[in-house]
């Protein structure tokens, strides 16, 4: 009874808690000018890429509209689901209270279809920022749009503005592509022309390169993942603005809205002036070739020249594909081309350096802590080099960031104190970027170091406040397409503790070959570069890839309580498991109580299924799997010529990246002339990805007959891969009967052939089978 009566007491005060903060929270807003939006979300066929698809629109179009406020209201947004499917919509860089920032089941309760959801905050900033869909892939078919917040009071000089929305398009259903990843298919980059076949890398000179990465277990260096038909700029491929008069200075507010496409962005005519970077001013700079990665905002000041229109043009990161905007009239003065970056180049740099890749996406023991073994063993070991530990001078860099910042308001920061001193770096002849003078290919990413980019005042913090320092491996698998940090995904990863009296000081170490732009929500982060104190703050950092980034935050305010999501903004990494889920420790809001944030959890560990039929003239076979990150369930089937028939049902579990146990039963006739005499055997073993990408399985049944077979694909030429696979089976007698004078019986299997991708799901396919013969037929998969 009387543990009853403290259980009640407890939570009538939790609920007074959160009740008076309720009443508070409406009481110091009660004078903010109100600004309310409505935004309704549909089904809708759209064309794009010359294809009409099923997608999402926002208010009918894609992107949505652009909402607009002036900082110091208060928004009040309705959004309204008119899907059948569940929705949320997440409020990219805004700095509002933890309940709608829109990570369904995390922080905000999903919206039903049907439904209509109320989000209200006062706006503390002003700046460039988006919205977009944080419910599975829904981000992709459309579920986005813009946010321009002008400042209370004006202080740059522009005449008009505009903004200018880039994304992505794909006429699949996204979770297809995610299946398609997720199978190692390899079509996206056979059809966007990326593809590094084997012609192509010999022709270079650099199969000792390609033996390197396949050593460790690596087909290559890769840039972006998926094909797209188009990218665009506001929803079009080229689009016109021919409003702006000559001599008119137009501030363009640039977000990049791609579910998986960084750009480069280039200007025609005179080079722009960046004003701007994730909504928050910087030291005005010039700048025409500019990266801007998946989820930030740059903003530019450019004037329209007499003699014509200034080309926009993005390219796409690997070069497979742009979109333009005119702005002016006139002729055109054309932007920059950038040309398609050398994969195979890329490939032979990085075997000159001391490197070691393929670092696990998903670990053996999850819960053990190897940050630092793995940050050791993985990535670029730069000792030595001009008599210099180049590990210890990176430790000293970070740990010069000087602690101290000046007031913003809503930003969180202290009174300024110290700059930091970058002097000392120039001794040791390296880069902002962490890239060296005089060492082949360190160079090869310092094209996306941040320095250009220096904030107008200092953003350090006080030196008193404690530091806690954060090491996070970005981690990943591109065969079975798992993203994670230290080499766990999210779906086995605790949350991220922090304190709000702590300055928090992550370190991403990116030991993959892919750019991750990392987002943390509900907060702006100081990124460390050469500008010391004036380091800029975003909210979104890009990663280049086999280079490490360092950020730094302070939450002291009651706004960045509660659980806060940190991921790749790379939709399909996000889906792949590189997310983390940021807490204050503090108490979750009780208006979340029927909605677990397991559920938001369980989305990075769906089960997807894919399977293949081989009709050939002289065998036919079957194949299907079902998977998820640490179980696979895999059926198989295949008929000959000679009317051999053999099943395969097995259930495996991935103990890492490249090793599973796995355990089923065989079935095969017995002779060729008794189709309905099977003979059915248990199985056990491993699978095993080998150095140089060769696949061994190594069994044995319940008979006690030892198994090995080796396979391996190898691409050729574009669209044409050659296979082969061998298998040894020996019987020593130690169950079965042998015949006399035999120590053992053996049987040997093995197969070579070639295939042509016709398309992502059918090829053309011929191989000589040892059992069967010679013969050719289709492969289809599905």
């Amino acid at each position: 009874m009387k543990a009853n009566i403290i259980l009640l007491f407890l939570i009538a005060l939790t609920t007074g808690v959160f009740a008076q903060k309720e009443l508070t929270h409406e009481r110091n807003i009660n004078h903010l000018p109100v600004r309310e939006h409505t935004i309704t979300l549909r089904k809708a066929t759209v064309n794009k890429a010359g294809k009409e698809v099923m997608g999402m629109t926002v208010n009918g179009t894609i992107p949505g509209p652009t909402l607009e406020f002036t900082e110091g209201e208060y928004a009040v947004i309705y959004v309204k689901n008119e899907m059948d499917v569940e929705t949320s919509v997440h409020w990219h860089g805004l700095l509002l209270p933890n309940f709608y920032d829109g990570v369904p089941y995390l922080t905000t309760p999903p919206i039903e279809p049907g439904h209509t959801q109320k989000y209200e905050f006062p706006i503390k900033q002003s700046g460039t920022y988006w919205y977009h869909s944080h419910t599975m892939l829904q981000e992709q078919s459309g579920v986005f749009g813009s946010i321009v917040i002008k400042p209370k009071v004006q202080t740059l000089d522009y005449d008009k503005e505009l903004v200018l929305m880039l994304s992505d398009w794909t006429n699949e259903k996204p979770m297809n592509v995610l299946r398609n990843l997720k199978r190692g298919n390899e079509w996206y980059n056979i059809k966007k022309g990326t593809a590094t076949p084997l012609n192509k890398v010999i022709a270079r000179g650099a199969f000792g390169a390609q033996l390197n990465f396949w050593r460790q277990r690596m087909e290559g260096a890769d840039i972006a993942d998926i094909y797209y038909p188009a990218f665009l700029i506001n929803g079009e491929q080229s689009i016109e603005y021919p409003e702006f008069k000559a001599g008119e200075k137009v501030r363009l507010r640039i977000i990049d809205g791609g579910a998986s496409t960084s750009f480069w962005m280039t200007f025609g005519g005179e080079e722009p002036l960046l004003i701007s970077a994730d909504g928050l001013d910087v030291v005005p700079v010039k700048k025409n070739k500019t990266f801007i990665a998946i989820a930030e905002a740059y903003d530019f000041i450019v004037t329209i020249p007499k003699e014509g229109k200034i080309e926009f043009k993005i390219t796409a990161q690997d070069g497979s594909g742009t979109a333009s905007a005119f702005i002016g009239n006139g002729k055109v003065l054309p932007a920059m081309n950038i040309p398609k970056p050398d994969k195979i180049g890329m490939m032979q740099k990085m075997a000159k350096m001391d490197m070691k890749m393929g670092a696990h996406s998903l670990k053996f023991q999850p819960k053990k802590d190897e940050r630092f073994k793995i940050k050791e063993e993985y990535g670029m070991q730069m000792k030595n080099m001009q008599g210099m530990d180049m590990n210890h001078s990176e430790k000293k860099e970070d740990s010069m960031a000087s602690m101290n910042t000046s007031k913003m308001d809503g930003m969180n920061m202290k009174s300024e104190t110290m700059q930091m001193d970058h002097s000392k770096m120039k001794e040791m002849n390296m880069k902002s970027d962490g890239s060296t003078q005089g060492m082949e290919g360190m160079n090869m990413f310092s094209e996306y170091s941040y320095d250009y980019l220096k904030s107008p005042e200092k953003t350090t913090y006080d030196t008193s406040v404690p530091v806690n320092d954060i090491l996070l491996n970005l981690t990943g698998n591109m065969n079975r397409y798992i993203w994670s940090m230290n080499g766990v995904p999210l779906s086995e990863a605790d949350n991220i503790k922090i304190k709000a009296n702590q300055v928090t000081r992550i370190t991403f170490n990116n030991l993959t070959m892919m750019h991750h732009p990392m987002h943390l929500h509900g907060h702006f982060f100081r990124v460390l570069n050469k500008n010391g104190a004036y380091s800029p703050l975003k909210h979104t950092v890009n990663v280049p890839p086999m280079q490490k980034v360092t950020l730094e935050f302070y939450g002291n305010k009651g706004d960045e309580n509660g659980d806060w999501f940190f991921h790749c903004h790379i939709l399909y990494h996000m889906m792949g498991g590189m997310a983390r889920v940021v807490s204050y420790d503090t108490p979750r809001d009780p208006r979340m109580d029927e909605f677990p944030a397991s559920k938001i959890i369980a989305e990075t560990d769906k089960w997807y299924s894919w399977g293949m039929v081989d009709v050939a003239s002289h065998t036919t076979g079957f194949n299907l799997v079902t998977s998820n990150i640490r179980n696979q369930f895999n059926a198989s089937f295949e008929y000959g010529w000679n009317k051999n028939i053999e099943g395969e049902f097995t259930y495996e579990r991935y103990l890492h990246d490249y090793l599973r146990i796995f355990g089923g039963v065989n079935i095969e006739n017995e002779t060729p002339e008794s189709l309905g005499d099977f003979k059915t055997t248990a199985v056990v073993g491993i699978r095993y990805l080998t150095p140089y990408l060769f696949n061994l399985d190594a069994r044995i049944d319940n008979e006690l007959r030892p198994r090995i077979g080796l396979g391996r694909s190898i691409m050729l030429f574009p669209k044409l891969s050659v296979f082969g696979y061998y298998e040894y089976q020996i019987d020593l007698g130690i169950v079965n009967d042998l015949p006399i004078n035999k120590d053992f019986t053996s049987e040997t299997v093995w197969s070579a052939g070639a295939e042509y991708m016709l398309s992502r799901n059918v090829s053309l396919m011929a191989s000589y089978d040892n059992r069967y013969g010679a013969g050719g037929g289709l492969s289809v998969r599905f």
